[in-house]
């Protein structure tokens, strides 16, 4: 195995390069990291090329340890044979627990105060980590996420993806890339100035140990995988936290097409009761708009929520109304829809014979697309 670390070719190749006036050099000297790495039943090559490319591509000094999480995967060798390389030392679940369980564990034992929480399927790209840790030590209340590139499914190239995208949503709480609003893109006199964003996919960000306990760590009663990064999300910028991506760090990923293991209440009854809870604790009462885009939610189980609600009420969060007047005004609400639509229809139907204004002519524009969400690891 630490042969293969030493003389293996996975991540070997050249990554697209940062933008050139990134700049590598921190100005105060930060706290080393734990990277928190989950997995179920990963091909070991590609669990050896997320660890190798860690290990080859950040500082030593900024590694104090990589602490995997082997989510009760069918080979428990695979968990004895990664703990032989320096640095990692590998838990494994006496039972299958997803990937939000699993992360909490391994944040428990974690050693050092910065969290960096990474999916199994990953390759990092030349100095990663630095600015993303620069960024939480100036302000241990953000929570930071790279740039995410694109390794490719069927041969494992990496490939850049856009530096002007944010994370955003639907009402049936889908997650979705989206093009910076144009006002702030207009603002941004710098490409490398971090980007405020609604949410983060959530494979991949770096988090103060101390606010992540704080702020209540993940909901535990979330199955498996799906909805935990919206609930992350709005928490953070509700109970006094901000969600920033960094253009100067990237991070490979595998989208892969479909999940490789299995859900014990299958893949759809998972994601309605994880996003069903975080809709039910954090959205007020716009939570009426998530059951309208997902009517297959009603009447589903959720379990308990009253830890939760509690723990809201404890840290004294803003309501959602101020997450959408202040953090995604962008979301328009059905009826703001409704009403623009009738409006756009009003306009074509009485425009008057001539040129074109081009307020107009900007109303039928139609808005960018972004790819879906990560497809999760645990």
């Amino acid at each position: 195995m630490l042969r293969r670390l030493r003389r293996g070719s996975a991540a070997n190749h050249n990554c697209p390069k940062r933008c050139p006036v990134c700049v590598s050099e921190l100005r105060h000297r930060p706290p080393p990291t734990s990277i928190i790495i989950t997995f179920h039943n990963e091909a070991r090559s590609t669990l050896l090329r997320t660890i190798k490319s860690v290990l080859i591509r950040s500082p030593p000094s900024l590694i104090q340890e990589i602490v995997l999480i082997d989510d009760f995967s069918s080979d428990p060798e695979d968990c004895q044979l990664l703990s032989e390389i320096p640095k990692v030392r590998c838990l494994r679940n006496g039972r299958r627990e997803g990937l939000i369980r699993s992360r909490v564990r391994g944040a428990n034992t974690a050693s050092a105060a910065i969290l960096t929480f990474l999916d199994s399927h990953c390759e990092v790209n030349t100095d990663w980590l630095q600015p993303m840790i620069q960024r939480v030590k100036e302000d241990h209340t953000r929570v930071v996420s790279p740039i995410i590139d694109v390794i490719s499914l069927d041969n494992f190239a990496y490939l850049a993806a856009s530096a002007d995208l944010r994370g955003g949503f639907d009402w049936s709480l889908h997650f979705k890339w989206e093009q910076i609003p144009i006002e702030q893109k207009m603002a941004r006199s710098d490409p490398t100035q971090p980007i405020r964003t609604p949410v983060i996919a959530g494979g991949i960000f770096v988090m103060d140990k101390s606010w992540f306990n704080h702020l209540g760590q993940y909901d535990t009663h979330m199955d498996i995988w799906g909805g935990e990064n919206f609930e992350l999300s709005f928490r953070v910028w509700m109970c006094g936290g901000s969600l920033e991506i960094l253009p100067c760090s990237r991070v490979g990923h595998v989208f892969r097409k479909r999940h490789p293991y299995d859900f014990p209440e299958g893949n759809a009854l998972t994601y309605i009761k994880n996003t069903r809870r975080a809709a039910e604790v954090w959205m007020d009462e716009y939570k009426q708009y998530y059951y309208s885009a997902r009517p297959s939610a009603q009447g589903k189980a959720f379990g308990s929520i009253a830890d939760r609600l509690t723990l809201r009420r404890k840290l004294n969060c803003k309501p959602f109304r101020w997450f959408m007047e202040n953090v995604y005004p962008e979301l328009r609400v059905p009826e703001q829809e409704a009403v623009s639509s009738v409006l756009k229809k009003a306009v074509c139907v009485w425009r008057p014979v001539g040129p074109t204004p081009s307020a107009w002519q900007s109303a039928g524009a139609s808005a960018p697309t972004g790819r879906s969400r990560r497809d999760g690891n645990s």
